[in-house]
């Protein structure tokens, strides 16, 4: 039933012109970023064959360009997330299918699933870019593995978060704002994050300290169980909504 609910939701996307425009336009940008940055590296090559341990076409091309897909992971993920609830609640549908026998938490994982599985295509198509460098150098496949798989898991806390939020109303823009609220603070939380004490609080809640360790190749459990727990939390707190409004009904 899980997947069903997916292939629903995925296939709702599949339709959706929003979502189709929102991926060819951060397409477009990353596609510049990416170009942009060989172009930086071919004008820098000469410089840095004097320079000893000088940055390679990872940390000039692929890490850039895997950061900037991120900012924008946290900037349109929410405008197709905000519908995922909110717009079935304003539509009235939400109480037919809480009232169905299948189970709330089916319900949930499904939706989440359904914009990760579309979302992955945003990935995809990132990773044929550093991958094709490899016709004429050698980059660090394990960091470049490294900072996909940060996106991807950056790429589920965001989804998660947003799910969460589309539960608590039935106006998509305010689902989608107070997602972009969310966001913006775990942001916050980063500047302040740079304190020379680095293992504050602060730099433990913020979501893009995380993504910046895994994005330099470091990869650590402590990182992988932030974002597994980020993730599991917010589902958690969809599913206690979405059974309190099925108490409601």
């Amino acid at each position: 039933m899980i997947f069903s609910i997916a292939t629903r939701e995925l296939r709702s996307l599949f339709f959706s012109p929003l979502a189709w425009i929102i991926l060819a336009i951060t397409q477009v940008i990353l596609a510049w970023v990416f170009f942009s940055s060989i172009d930086v590296f071919f004008n820098l090559q000469a410089e840095l064959a004097t320079v000893a341990n000088a940055p390679g076409v990872t940390d000039l091309i692929i890490s850039p360009l895997l950061e900037t897909a991120s900012i924008l992971l946290l900037m349109i993920t929410p405008l197709l997330t905000m519908k995922l609830i909110s717009e079935e609640q304003r539509n009235k549908t939400l109480s037919l299918l809480i009232s169905s026998p299948i189970n709330i938490s089916e319900i949930v994982l499904g939706k989440f699933l359904g914009i990760v599985f579309f979302m992955m295509i945003f990935i995809l198509i990132i990773s044929a870019m550093p991958f094709s460098l490899m016709m004429g150098t050698d980059i660090d496949v394990g960091k470049t593995l490294s900072g996909l798989l940060g996106l991807l898991l950056l790429l589920c806390a965001i989804s998660a978060a947003g799910l969460y939020m589309s539960s608590l109303t039935d106006n998509p823009t305010i689902a989608a704002i107070s997602t972009f609220g969310l966001l913006l603070l775990l942001w916050i939380m980063n500047n302040n994050a740079n304190a020379p004490d680095t293992t504050s609080i602060l730099n433990y809640l913020s979501l893009t300290s995380h993504f910046t360790n895994l994005l330099r190749g470091v990869l650590q459990s402590a990182d992988i169980a932030y974002f597994i727990l980020f993730i599991s939390g917010f589902l958690v707190l969809t599913i206690r909504q979405m059974e309190t409004r099925r108490l409601q009904a």
